[in-house]
């Protein structure tokens, strides 16, 4: 029996391989746990229509965070909160605070998971904050960080 993989199989072949199994195998575990489908034509070319879309979306997804990373390095969000005379702040500022004022001031959303602070932002001040955007793509936060 000819079966396409939807799923790495260990002992058997990796996602989008069109393999011969043994009939109970095919059926009985392949089949059933919906680690593949019985490799008719008309799977084997839904398959290959879903394997396109999602390389096509996966260049756009690309695209999009290339656009997004050129945008942010030109871009300096300002962020004020309550500070002492020698400029530590009450608290810290927050990855949360961050993705508020570019979403306020920029109307950019974010995630904050992928933001990386290596040291807390206690103090006024001028920061460079690093981001992932997916795909290996990375790009820079400008904070400026004022007293109120």
């Amino acid at each position: 029996m000819k079966v396409i993989l939807l799923k790495d199989v260990a002992g058997t072949g990796k996602s989008g391989d069109i393999k011969e199994v043994k009939d109970g195998f095919g059926r009985n575990f392949l089949v059933a746990r919906g680690f593949a489908k019985i490799a008719t034509d008309e799977v084997i070319e839904e398959f290959k229509k879903a394997e396109i879309d999602k390389k096509r979306l996966e260049e756009l997804e690309v695209e999009n965070a290339k656009k997004l990373a050129s945008k942010l390095t030109n871009l300096k969000v300002f962020i004020r909160k309550k500070a002492g005379e020698n400029g530590a702040l009450f608290g810290s500022v927050t990855k949360d605070e961050i993705v508020d004022a570019y979403k306020k001031q920029f109307n950019i959303e974010l995630d904050k998971k992928h933001i990386e602070v290596s040291h807390g932002l206690k103090h006024t001040g001028i920061y460079t904050l690093d981001i992932k955007l997916g795909h290996s793509i990375h790009s820079s936060l400008n904070i400026e960080i004022g007293a109120l």
